[in-house]
């Protein structure tokens, strides 16, 4: 039965997380909310964690994400157009652009990330530490497996 399926179970997992996770972001520039995408979660996460180490630009979270030129293209398109990010020319380079996010935005999203520590808790919650690792390994298992095939 699909309910059964671990995959299903999977996304079951991931819906419940993103539901409890996902606030809206304000921005007061633009007098916009808006709830971010999963994908723009992770972009801006990935320029939170590496924003002091070095200047961030498309091909840097491509790389890191591993996701495609057009998805990264077009998730960057509309977190600008909603103000969540801007991009400045490299003046080395005018083909690339520094991708820098709004201060109300980095805001938001540290304290989103603070909400997925939390979450993290009670989904850990009468689970051992021992039970976690094994999972964690298992998930990362199972991705690499799923990326393996989508190269084939």
């Amino acid at each position: 039965m699909e309910e059964d399926s671990i995959l299903y179970k999977i996304k079951e997992l991931e819906k419940i997380i993103l539901k409890n996770l996902a606030k809206p972001v304000i921005n007061k520039e633009y007098k916009t909310m808006q709830k971010p995408t999963p994908t723009q979660m992770r972009i801006a996460n990935y320029i939170l964690n590496n924003i002091d180490k070095e200047d961030i630009y498309q091909k840097d979270i491509e790389k890191a994400l591993n996701l495609s030129k057009a998805t990264v293209s077009d998730v960057l398109n509309r977190m600008e157009k909603n103000g969540l990010i801007k991009r400045n020319i490299n003046p080395n380079d005018t083909r690339s652009k520094k991708i820098l996010l709004n201060e109300n935005i980095k805001k938001s999203f540290r304290e989103n990330k603070k909400r997925l520590q939390e979450l993290e808790k009670i989904a850990g919650k009468d689970i051992a530490k021992e039970e976690l690792e094994i999972f964690s390994n298992i998930l990362n298992k199972m991705i690499k497996n799923l990326e393996t095939k989508k190269e084939q």
